[in-house]
C-alpha cells in the first residue's frame, strides 16, 4: 500500500510569487545541468556544498572553485541529482509552500526558506566535517516549509492518491499525518549508512521552519488552524464511460420499416 500527495485544501489570499520563482529557478537549473552533458559532474562538484570545503579540510583543484565556499550553501539548493529528485522536491514545494508564504508575505518567507536551507546544510555537514561528497538539492529548505506548514495547518487535509495493488482511491489525509510520517521516515533512515540521501539536512530544515514560523507569521495568522474539509473523505478514481449498444427487443423487431438508431462506431 502506498499514498501519493496531490494537493491540499487550503486556499491562499495572495499569489505565492516567491514560491513560483524558486520552483522556476530549480527547473531552469536542472535544464542547465542536463545541457552540460559530461560537464554536469564538474558543475555539481563546483556548486554543490562539500563539508570538507566549507570547513577547510583539504585542497581542491582551482577548476572546481567557481564560487567562494560559503556560497555553495546557496547554489546547492538549486541543483538536483536527477528528474525524480527534482520532481519530488517541486511537488512538495507546490503543495505546501504557497500557504506558508501566504502566512507571512514574500520577504519573511524568503528569510524562512533561506534560513532553513542554511541550517539544513550545516546539520548534514556537522555529521562529517571532512566529507568530500557534494550535497545538492532543495530538500533541506523545502523541509523548512513543511515544518512551518505543520505548525500552521496540521488539521488541513492533503488530497492523496492511495493505491493497493490495482485499486486506487483519492482520500483526504490530515497534513499532520502526512508530514509527521515524512519526518519520521527521515529519522528512521538515519541508520542507513549506505544511503546518499542527506537525512540530517531534512531534519535540520524541518525543525528550523517549525521553530521560526511563530515569529515570522503575521499576527492575524493563527497556529494550528482548523480544517476546511472532512478528514478521510474518500472517492474512487473516475473510470472512462464506455457506451454500450442496447440489445434488440421484440418490440423493435415488429417494426422492420423503422430505421434503427446507429451509433457512430457502427460499421
Amino acid at each position: 500500500m502506498w499514498f501519493f500527495p496531490l494537493y491540499d485544501d487550503n486556499k491562499t489570499l495572495d499569489r505565492p510569487h516567491v514560491t513560483w520563482v524558486i520552483l522556476a529557478a530549480c527547473v531552469l537549473a536542472y535544464l542547465w545541468q542536463m545541457g552540460l552533458g559530461d560537464g554536469e559532474g564538474e558543475a555539481i562538484l563546483a556548486l554543490g556544498m562539500i563539508p570538507a570545503r566549507i570547513f577547510g579540510f583539504g585542497e581542491f583543484p582551482p577548476e572546481l572553485i567557481w564560487v567562494p565556499s560559503y556560497l555553495t550553501i546557496f547554489t546547492s539548493m538549486f541543483l538536483h541529482g536527477g528528474f525524480l529528485h527534482l520532481a519530488g522536491n517541486m511537488l512538495y514545494l507546490w503543495i505546501f509552500a504557497d500557504n506558508v508564504e501566504d502566512s507571512m508575505g514574500p520577504l519573511r518567507f524568503s528569510i524562512l526558506y533561506i534560513a532553513s536551507g542554511i541550517v539544513a546544510a550545516l546539520s548534514q555537514s556537522f555529521v562529517d566535517t571532512s566529507s568530500t561528497t557534494p550535497m545538492i538539492g532543495a530538500s533541506g529548505a523545502i523541509a523548512g516549509t513543511l515544518g512551518a506548514y505543520l505548525m500552521l495547518h496540521p488539521r488541513a487535509n492533503v488530497r492523496c492518491l492511495v493505491g493497493f495493488f490495482i485499486f486506487f482511491r483519492r482520500i483526504n489525509i490530515p497534513a499532520a499525518i502526512v508530514l509527521l510520517f515524512w519526518i519520521g521516515l527521515q529519522f528512521w533512515n538515519l541508520s542507513d549508512s549506505q544511503s546518499n540521501v542527506a537525512y540530517w539536512a531534512h531534519i535540520g530544515g524541518f525543525i528550523t521552519g517549525a521553530a521560526l514560523i511563530p515569529f515570522l507569521r503575521r499576527p492575524d495568522v493563527p497556529l494550528f488552524a482548523k480544517s476546511q474539509s472532512k478528514a478521510f473523505d474518500m472517492s474512487p478514481m473516475q473510470r472512462a464511460h464506455i457506451p454500450t449498444i442496447a440489445p434488440q427487443t421484440p418490440q423493435n423487431q415488429d417494426k422492420p420499416n423503422k430505421p434503427e438508431r446507429r451509433h457512430p462506431w457502427d460499421g
